[in-house]
Order: C-alpha cells, then structure tokens, then sequence
C-alpha cells in the first residue's frame, strides 16, 4: 500500500506498529508558533515524531525572503533521516489545522522525490474525536538514510515578476477572501495581492467536518476558477507559502497535477516596495 494524497484515520490506526510507516505530528499556530511543541509533548498519535514548521519546515528568515523560506534540501533530509525516514518509508503527516501545516510537509517531500506522504484527512481533531489511543511518549527513532532531489515544483519571486500579465501562468492566493482584497492583513505589514492573482481560500477545500471534499467537487469548484487553463498553468502562493500547499493538495487529490508553488509568496513580495501590488475586487480583465 502505497498513499500519496490522502489518508483515513482508520488506516493509520492499523499501521500505528508498522515500522515502515513514519508518522509527523505538525501542529502549529501562527500566533503561538511554541503550541505545537508543547500540545506533541503533552499528547499526540502514538509513536509520531515532531517537526516544527518554523525550525524544521522552514529556513533562517532574512527579511526578504518571506516568513516561511523552503528548507535547504540537504538539512532537512537529514532531518529526516534522523527522523527514521528513508525511499521506502510511508510518511504521514497531521496537524490540528485541518492539515495546512501537514500539507506543507507533505509537498517538500514531494518536491525531494518521496512519494509515499499523505496527509491524515481530520487529522488530530479526528482522531481525537474518534478516542484513537494517544502518548506522551517521544519515539527514539533508529536513524536511516534519506536520499532525494530536489525538483522543479516551484518558482522564484523573479519568475512571478516576469511572469505578469501572461497569460499561460495563473497565479492561485489561497487566503481568505478579504486578504486577498487588501483587508484585515494580520500577519503581513502590507495589505494586498500580487497583480493578476485568482482567489481559492484554502479552507474551501475542507467539509464541514474538517475534512477534504471528494475528489469530484474539488475538481468541480477548482475547474470554476481556472476555467480553460489547465493546472500546470497555476502557481500558488499564500501569506508565506506554507497554506498555499493545502491547495496543492487539494488539487492533487482532484487528479490536476503539476501545479507549482511560489514559496516566498505574499511576505516576500511584498517586502520590495519596487513590487506591483493590487487591492480590492480584481478589475475585468485583471485575472
């Protein structure tokens, strides 16, 4: 068995002893960035190990390059590897976000080559619901070798810029509508979109029960917003480029696969000044 989107919280609970399965816990508050760790080291899915989204997940921010940066590849596969993951390992990984931060896990081992990562569909909410056994307990890993390769999955901040106005290139924001327009901006010191942008709100892909819709909707509602553009047209980004991954999943999990990402998304862009910006609704012809 091998899960490359998706995984039931059921299935997971019969692979809790399978040693090639390697379980993450992600969870993560923006506003809180130390929870996660100490929510893993209270309790968490028994035999998981922790990757914190900041440290982890992410490199060194500098200012410029966004909140989130991509990790540099070869620290982070030894991190994995440290972890006990190697090329046959079955990864997966949750949150308590309804798996934005999972998500982001999930596609840098994609963009490494590993394809056997899934995301838990509910994730720590679900299982918790379900009363799934959970630990205090923090695993100690036997150390493996994880080899892969980084690959052409996402963009830089200068394609995006040389890419406006093309009309082969659809650049999807995933945060909520009112980001988008420019308003309410939490986290970022400038409001706004990059211009040209399409709107698909990330949390649009769950049900009401926290889990992903069905493949034949989520094709349905993303087939909406692309219109005729295929999906290895789209770049996505987000606020920082981690949630923007919850889309990519998304759009995985509908069969429309090669989408890129933009990883230094919105907090890059907007850190240069010298960088169009666009605010409220998207003017015709503007998308």
């Amino acid at each position: 068995m091998v899960l490359t989107a998706l995984v039931g919280t059921d299935i997971l609970a019969q692979h809790l002893e399978d040693p090639d399965w390697v379980t993450f816990d992600c969870r993560h508050e923006l506003a809180d960035p130390g929870r996660g760790r100490a929510d893993y080291l209270a309790s968490h899915i028994p035999g998981a190990r922790f990757l914190s989204l900041d440290e982890d997940l992410s490199a060194p921010k500098t200012g410029r390059n966004g909140r989130h940066p991509l990790p540099d590849a070869s620290l982070f596969m030894k991190k994995l590897g440290k972890a006990g993951v190697d090329s046959r390992k079955q990864v997966v990984a949750y949150d308590a976000q309804g798996g934005m931060v999972a998500a982001r896990l999930w596609w840098l081992l994609r963009w490494l080559g590993h394809l056997p990562a899934a995301v838990l569909d509910g994730g720590w909410n679900q299982w918790i619901a379900e009363g799934r056994p959970q630990s205090a307990e923090v695993p100690q890993p036997r150390a493996a070798r994880f080899s892969g390769r980084p690959d052409s999955s996402h963009v830089n901040v200068d394609f995006v810029r040389s890419h406006l106005g093309d009309k082969d290139v659809v650049l999807l924001d995933s945060r909520a509508p009112d980001r988008f327009r420019g308003q309410n901006e939490t986290f970022d010191p400038v409001g706004g979109r990059i211009p040209g942008a399409r709107n698909r709100f990330n949390r649009d892909n769950l049900d009401a029960n926290g889990r992903f819709k069905t493949a034949e909707t989520l094709r349905q509602e993303f087939g909406a917003v692309l219109g005729e553009s295929g999906p290895e047209s789209v770049v996505h980004y987000c606020g920082s480029g981690v949630y923007a991954c919850h889309n990519l999943l998304a759009m995985e999990i509908a069969g429309l696969r090669g989408a890129r990402l933009y990883p230094g998304s919105w907090s890059e862009w907007c850190a240069d000044p010298s960088r169009p910006i666009a605010r409220g609704e998207p003017r015709p012809g503007e998308a």
